[in-house]
This record gives C-alpha cells, sequence and structure tokens, in this order.
C-alpha cells in the first residue's frame, strides 16, 4: 500500500504518515485519538480513562465510556460517572430509583440498611399517638414536648448513622512495572508486569469492601542477554528497588 510506512513508531505493527497506526503489535490496544480535525491511531500497553479494552482474535481495540460515564469495565458497566450523576447497578442515572438515596460524597445510589429501617420503625412504633413526628406541636391535655424532642433526636441520630457510612475508596492505578521474569529484566521472552493502587479510604463497618490493590498480566518482550551478575531487585509490589 503506497500510504503505508515501513518505519513505525510506538507499538505499531502497521502505519500511516496521516493516520498514524493502523494496527498494533501483539498485545497493544489500538485507540483513536482526535487531534484537531483529525484522528491518529495509537497502540498502548492499557486502555487510558474514559475507555475500556476489548480482545480480538485479529485486533485489541480501546472504545470510549458511554457520554456520562468517566470509567467503565465494558460497554454497559459504567464504574465511576461523570459530575452530576449517580451510580447504581453500573449505570449512571440524574436521580436514584425510589427506596434508594444519592450519597453525595461518593455520588452512587445507597439504601437504607436494615438496622436503621428498623431503628425508624421503633421509634414510629414507641411514639404517643398524641405525638406528630413532623415536628407539630402535640395537643393534648399533658404536655408531650419532651417526648416529641427526643423522638426527633433519635431519628435524627438513626439518619445521621446511615449518612454517615464511608466507602473505601483506592488511589489510580501506578504504571506498569518494567516486564520481569524471576527478577530479571533480561533472559527471557515472556515474563509478568504488575501495577499498584494504594488505598486512601478505608471503609466504615457498612461501607463497600476495598477492591484489589495489585495486579499481574503476562507480557512479551524482545529477549536480550543478560550482563554478568545483571539482576534486578524488586519488592511485593513489582517496584524497582
Amino acid at each position: 500500500h503506497p500510504n503505508v510506512s515501513q518505519g513505525c513508531q510506538g507499538g505499531c505493527a502497521t502505519c500511516s504518515d496521516y493516520n498514524g497506526c493502523l494496527s498494533c503489535k501483539p498485545r497493544l490496544f489500538f485507540v483513536l485519538e482526535r487531534i484537531g480535525m483529525k484522528q491518529i491511531g495509537v497502540c498502548l500497553s492499557s486502555c487510558p480513562s474514559g475507555y475500556y479494552g476489548t480482545r480480538y482474535p485479529d485486533i485489541n481495540k480501546c472504545t470510549k465510556c458511554k457520554a456520562d460515564c468517566d470509567t467503565c469495565f465494558n460497554k454497559n458497566f459504567c464504574t465511576k460517572c461523570k459530575s452530576g450523576f449517580y451510580l447504581h447497578l453500573g449505570k449512571c442515572l440524574d436521580n436514584c430509583p425510589e427506596g434508594l438515596e444519592a450519597n453525595n460524597h461518593t455520588m452512587e445510589c445507597v439504601s437504607i440498611g436494615e438496622e436503621e429501617l428498623s431503628d425508624l420503625e421503633g421509634i414510629r412504633h414507641t411514639s404517643d399517638d398524641n405525638v406528630s413526628l413532623q415536628g407539630s406541636a402535640a395537643q393534648s391535655s399533658t404536655s408531650q414536648e419532651p417526648d416529641e424532642l427526643s423522638l426527633r433526636d433519635s431519628l435524627h441520630s438513626s439518619l445521621q448513622r446511615y449518612r454517615l457510612d464511608v466507602h473505601c475508596e483506592a488511589s489510580e492505578w501506578s504504571a506498569w512495572s518494567p516486564c520481569m521474569k524471576k527478577g530479571k529484566t533480561c533472559g527471557f521472552k515472556r515474563g509478568t508486569e504488575t501495577r499498584v493502587r494504594e488505598i486512601t479510604q478505608h471503609p466504615s463497618a457498612k461501607g463497600n469492601l476495598c477492591p484489589p490493590t495489585s495486579e499481574t498480566r503476562k507480557c512479551t518482550v524482545q529477549r536480550k542477554k543478560c550482563q554478568k551478575g545483571e539482576r534486578v531487585e524488586v519488592n511485593e509490589q513489582g517496584h524497582i528497588l
């Protein structure tokens, strides 16, 4: 093909001067990046934020998440919504469904736990018939104001306990470590690479559990001979010491 260049850069298997990468080397993902009015093909080891990766027999592609989604697992399952939307079961919603409440800290739709619901029911059942939970003054021959205040306090503290649930939060993934095998970066063709992230917010008892903090995947490199005594010391997270 007259427009296909042989001197490709950055992981391209084939490329053109005008369109950039046309196909990628094995295991790399193909993604179209918009530069001005045109789109350029790029080959990356993992998909950028806002895209999800799909592996096919002939090509690995990065596809953009839906317009209301910031990060996603696939086209139908969002993991973080754009500002102004609430996450619920992989979807991004303007408003949470009936029976759920928006958590403006995590931007997720969450339900009131069974314990909190039973607390609220208990408060209602123990209330005197003359006491209004809406806060209007109780009309009866004996003053009910102290009871009404204590009920309102109990209701408030119960709701506060629910709203203070803290969910686990993790940092962004680190860059992938160099491709390695048995602590070395030389003398092999197929090895593994690792990336890590840190827990930035530990959850409360009823908060969401923490995700994995490390990922390992296979990698292929051009075999190079080890120099005498060449060895790389690596810590448990795959970082070179």
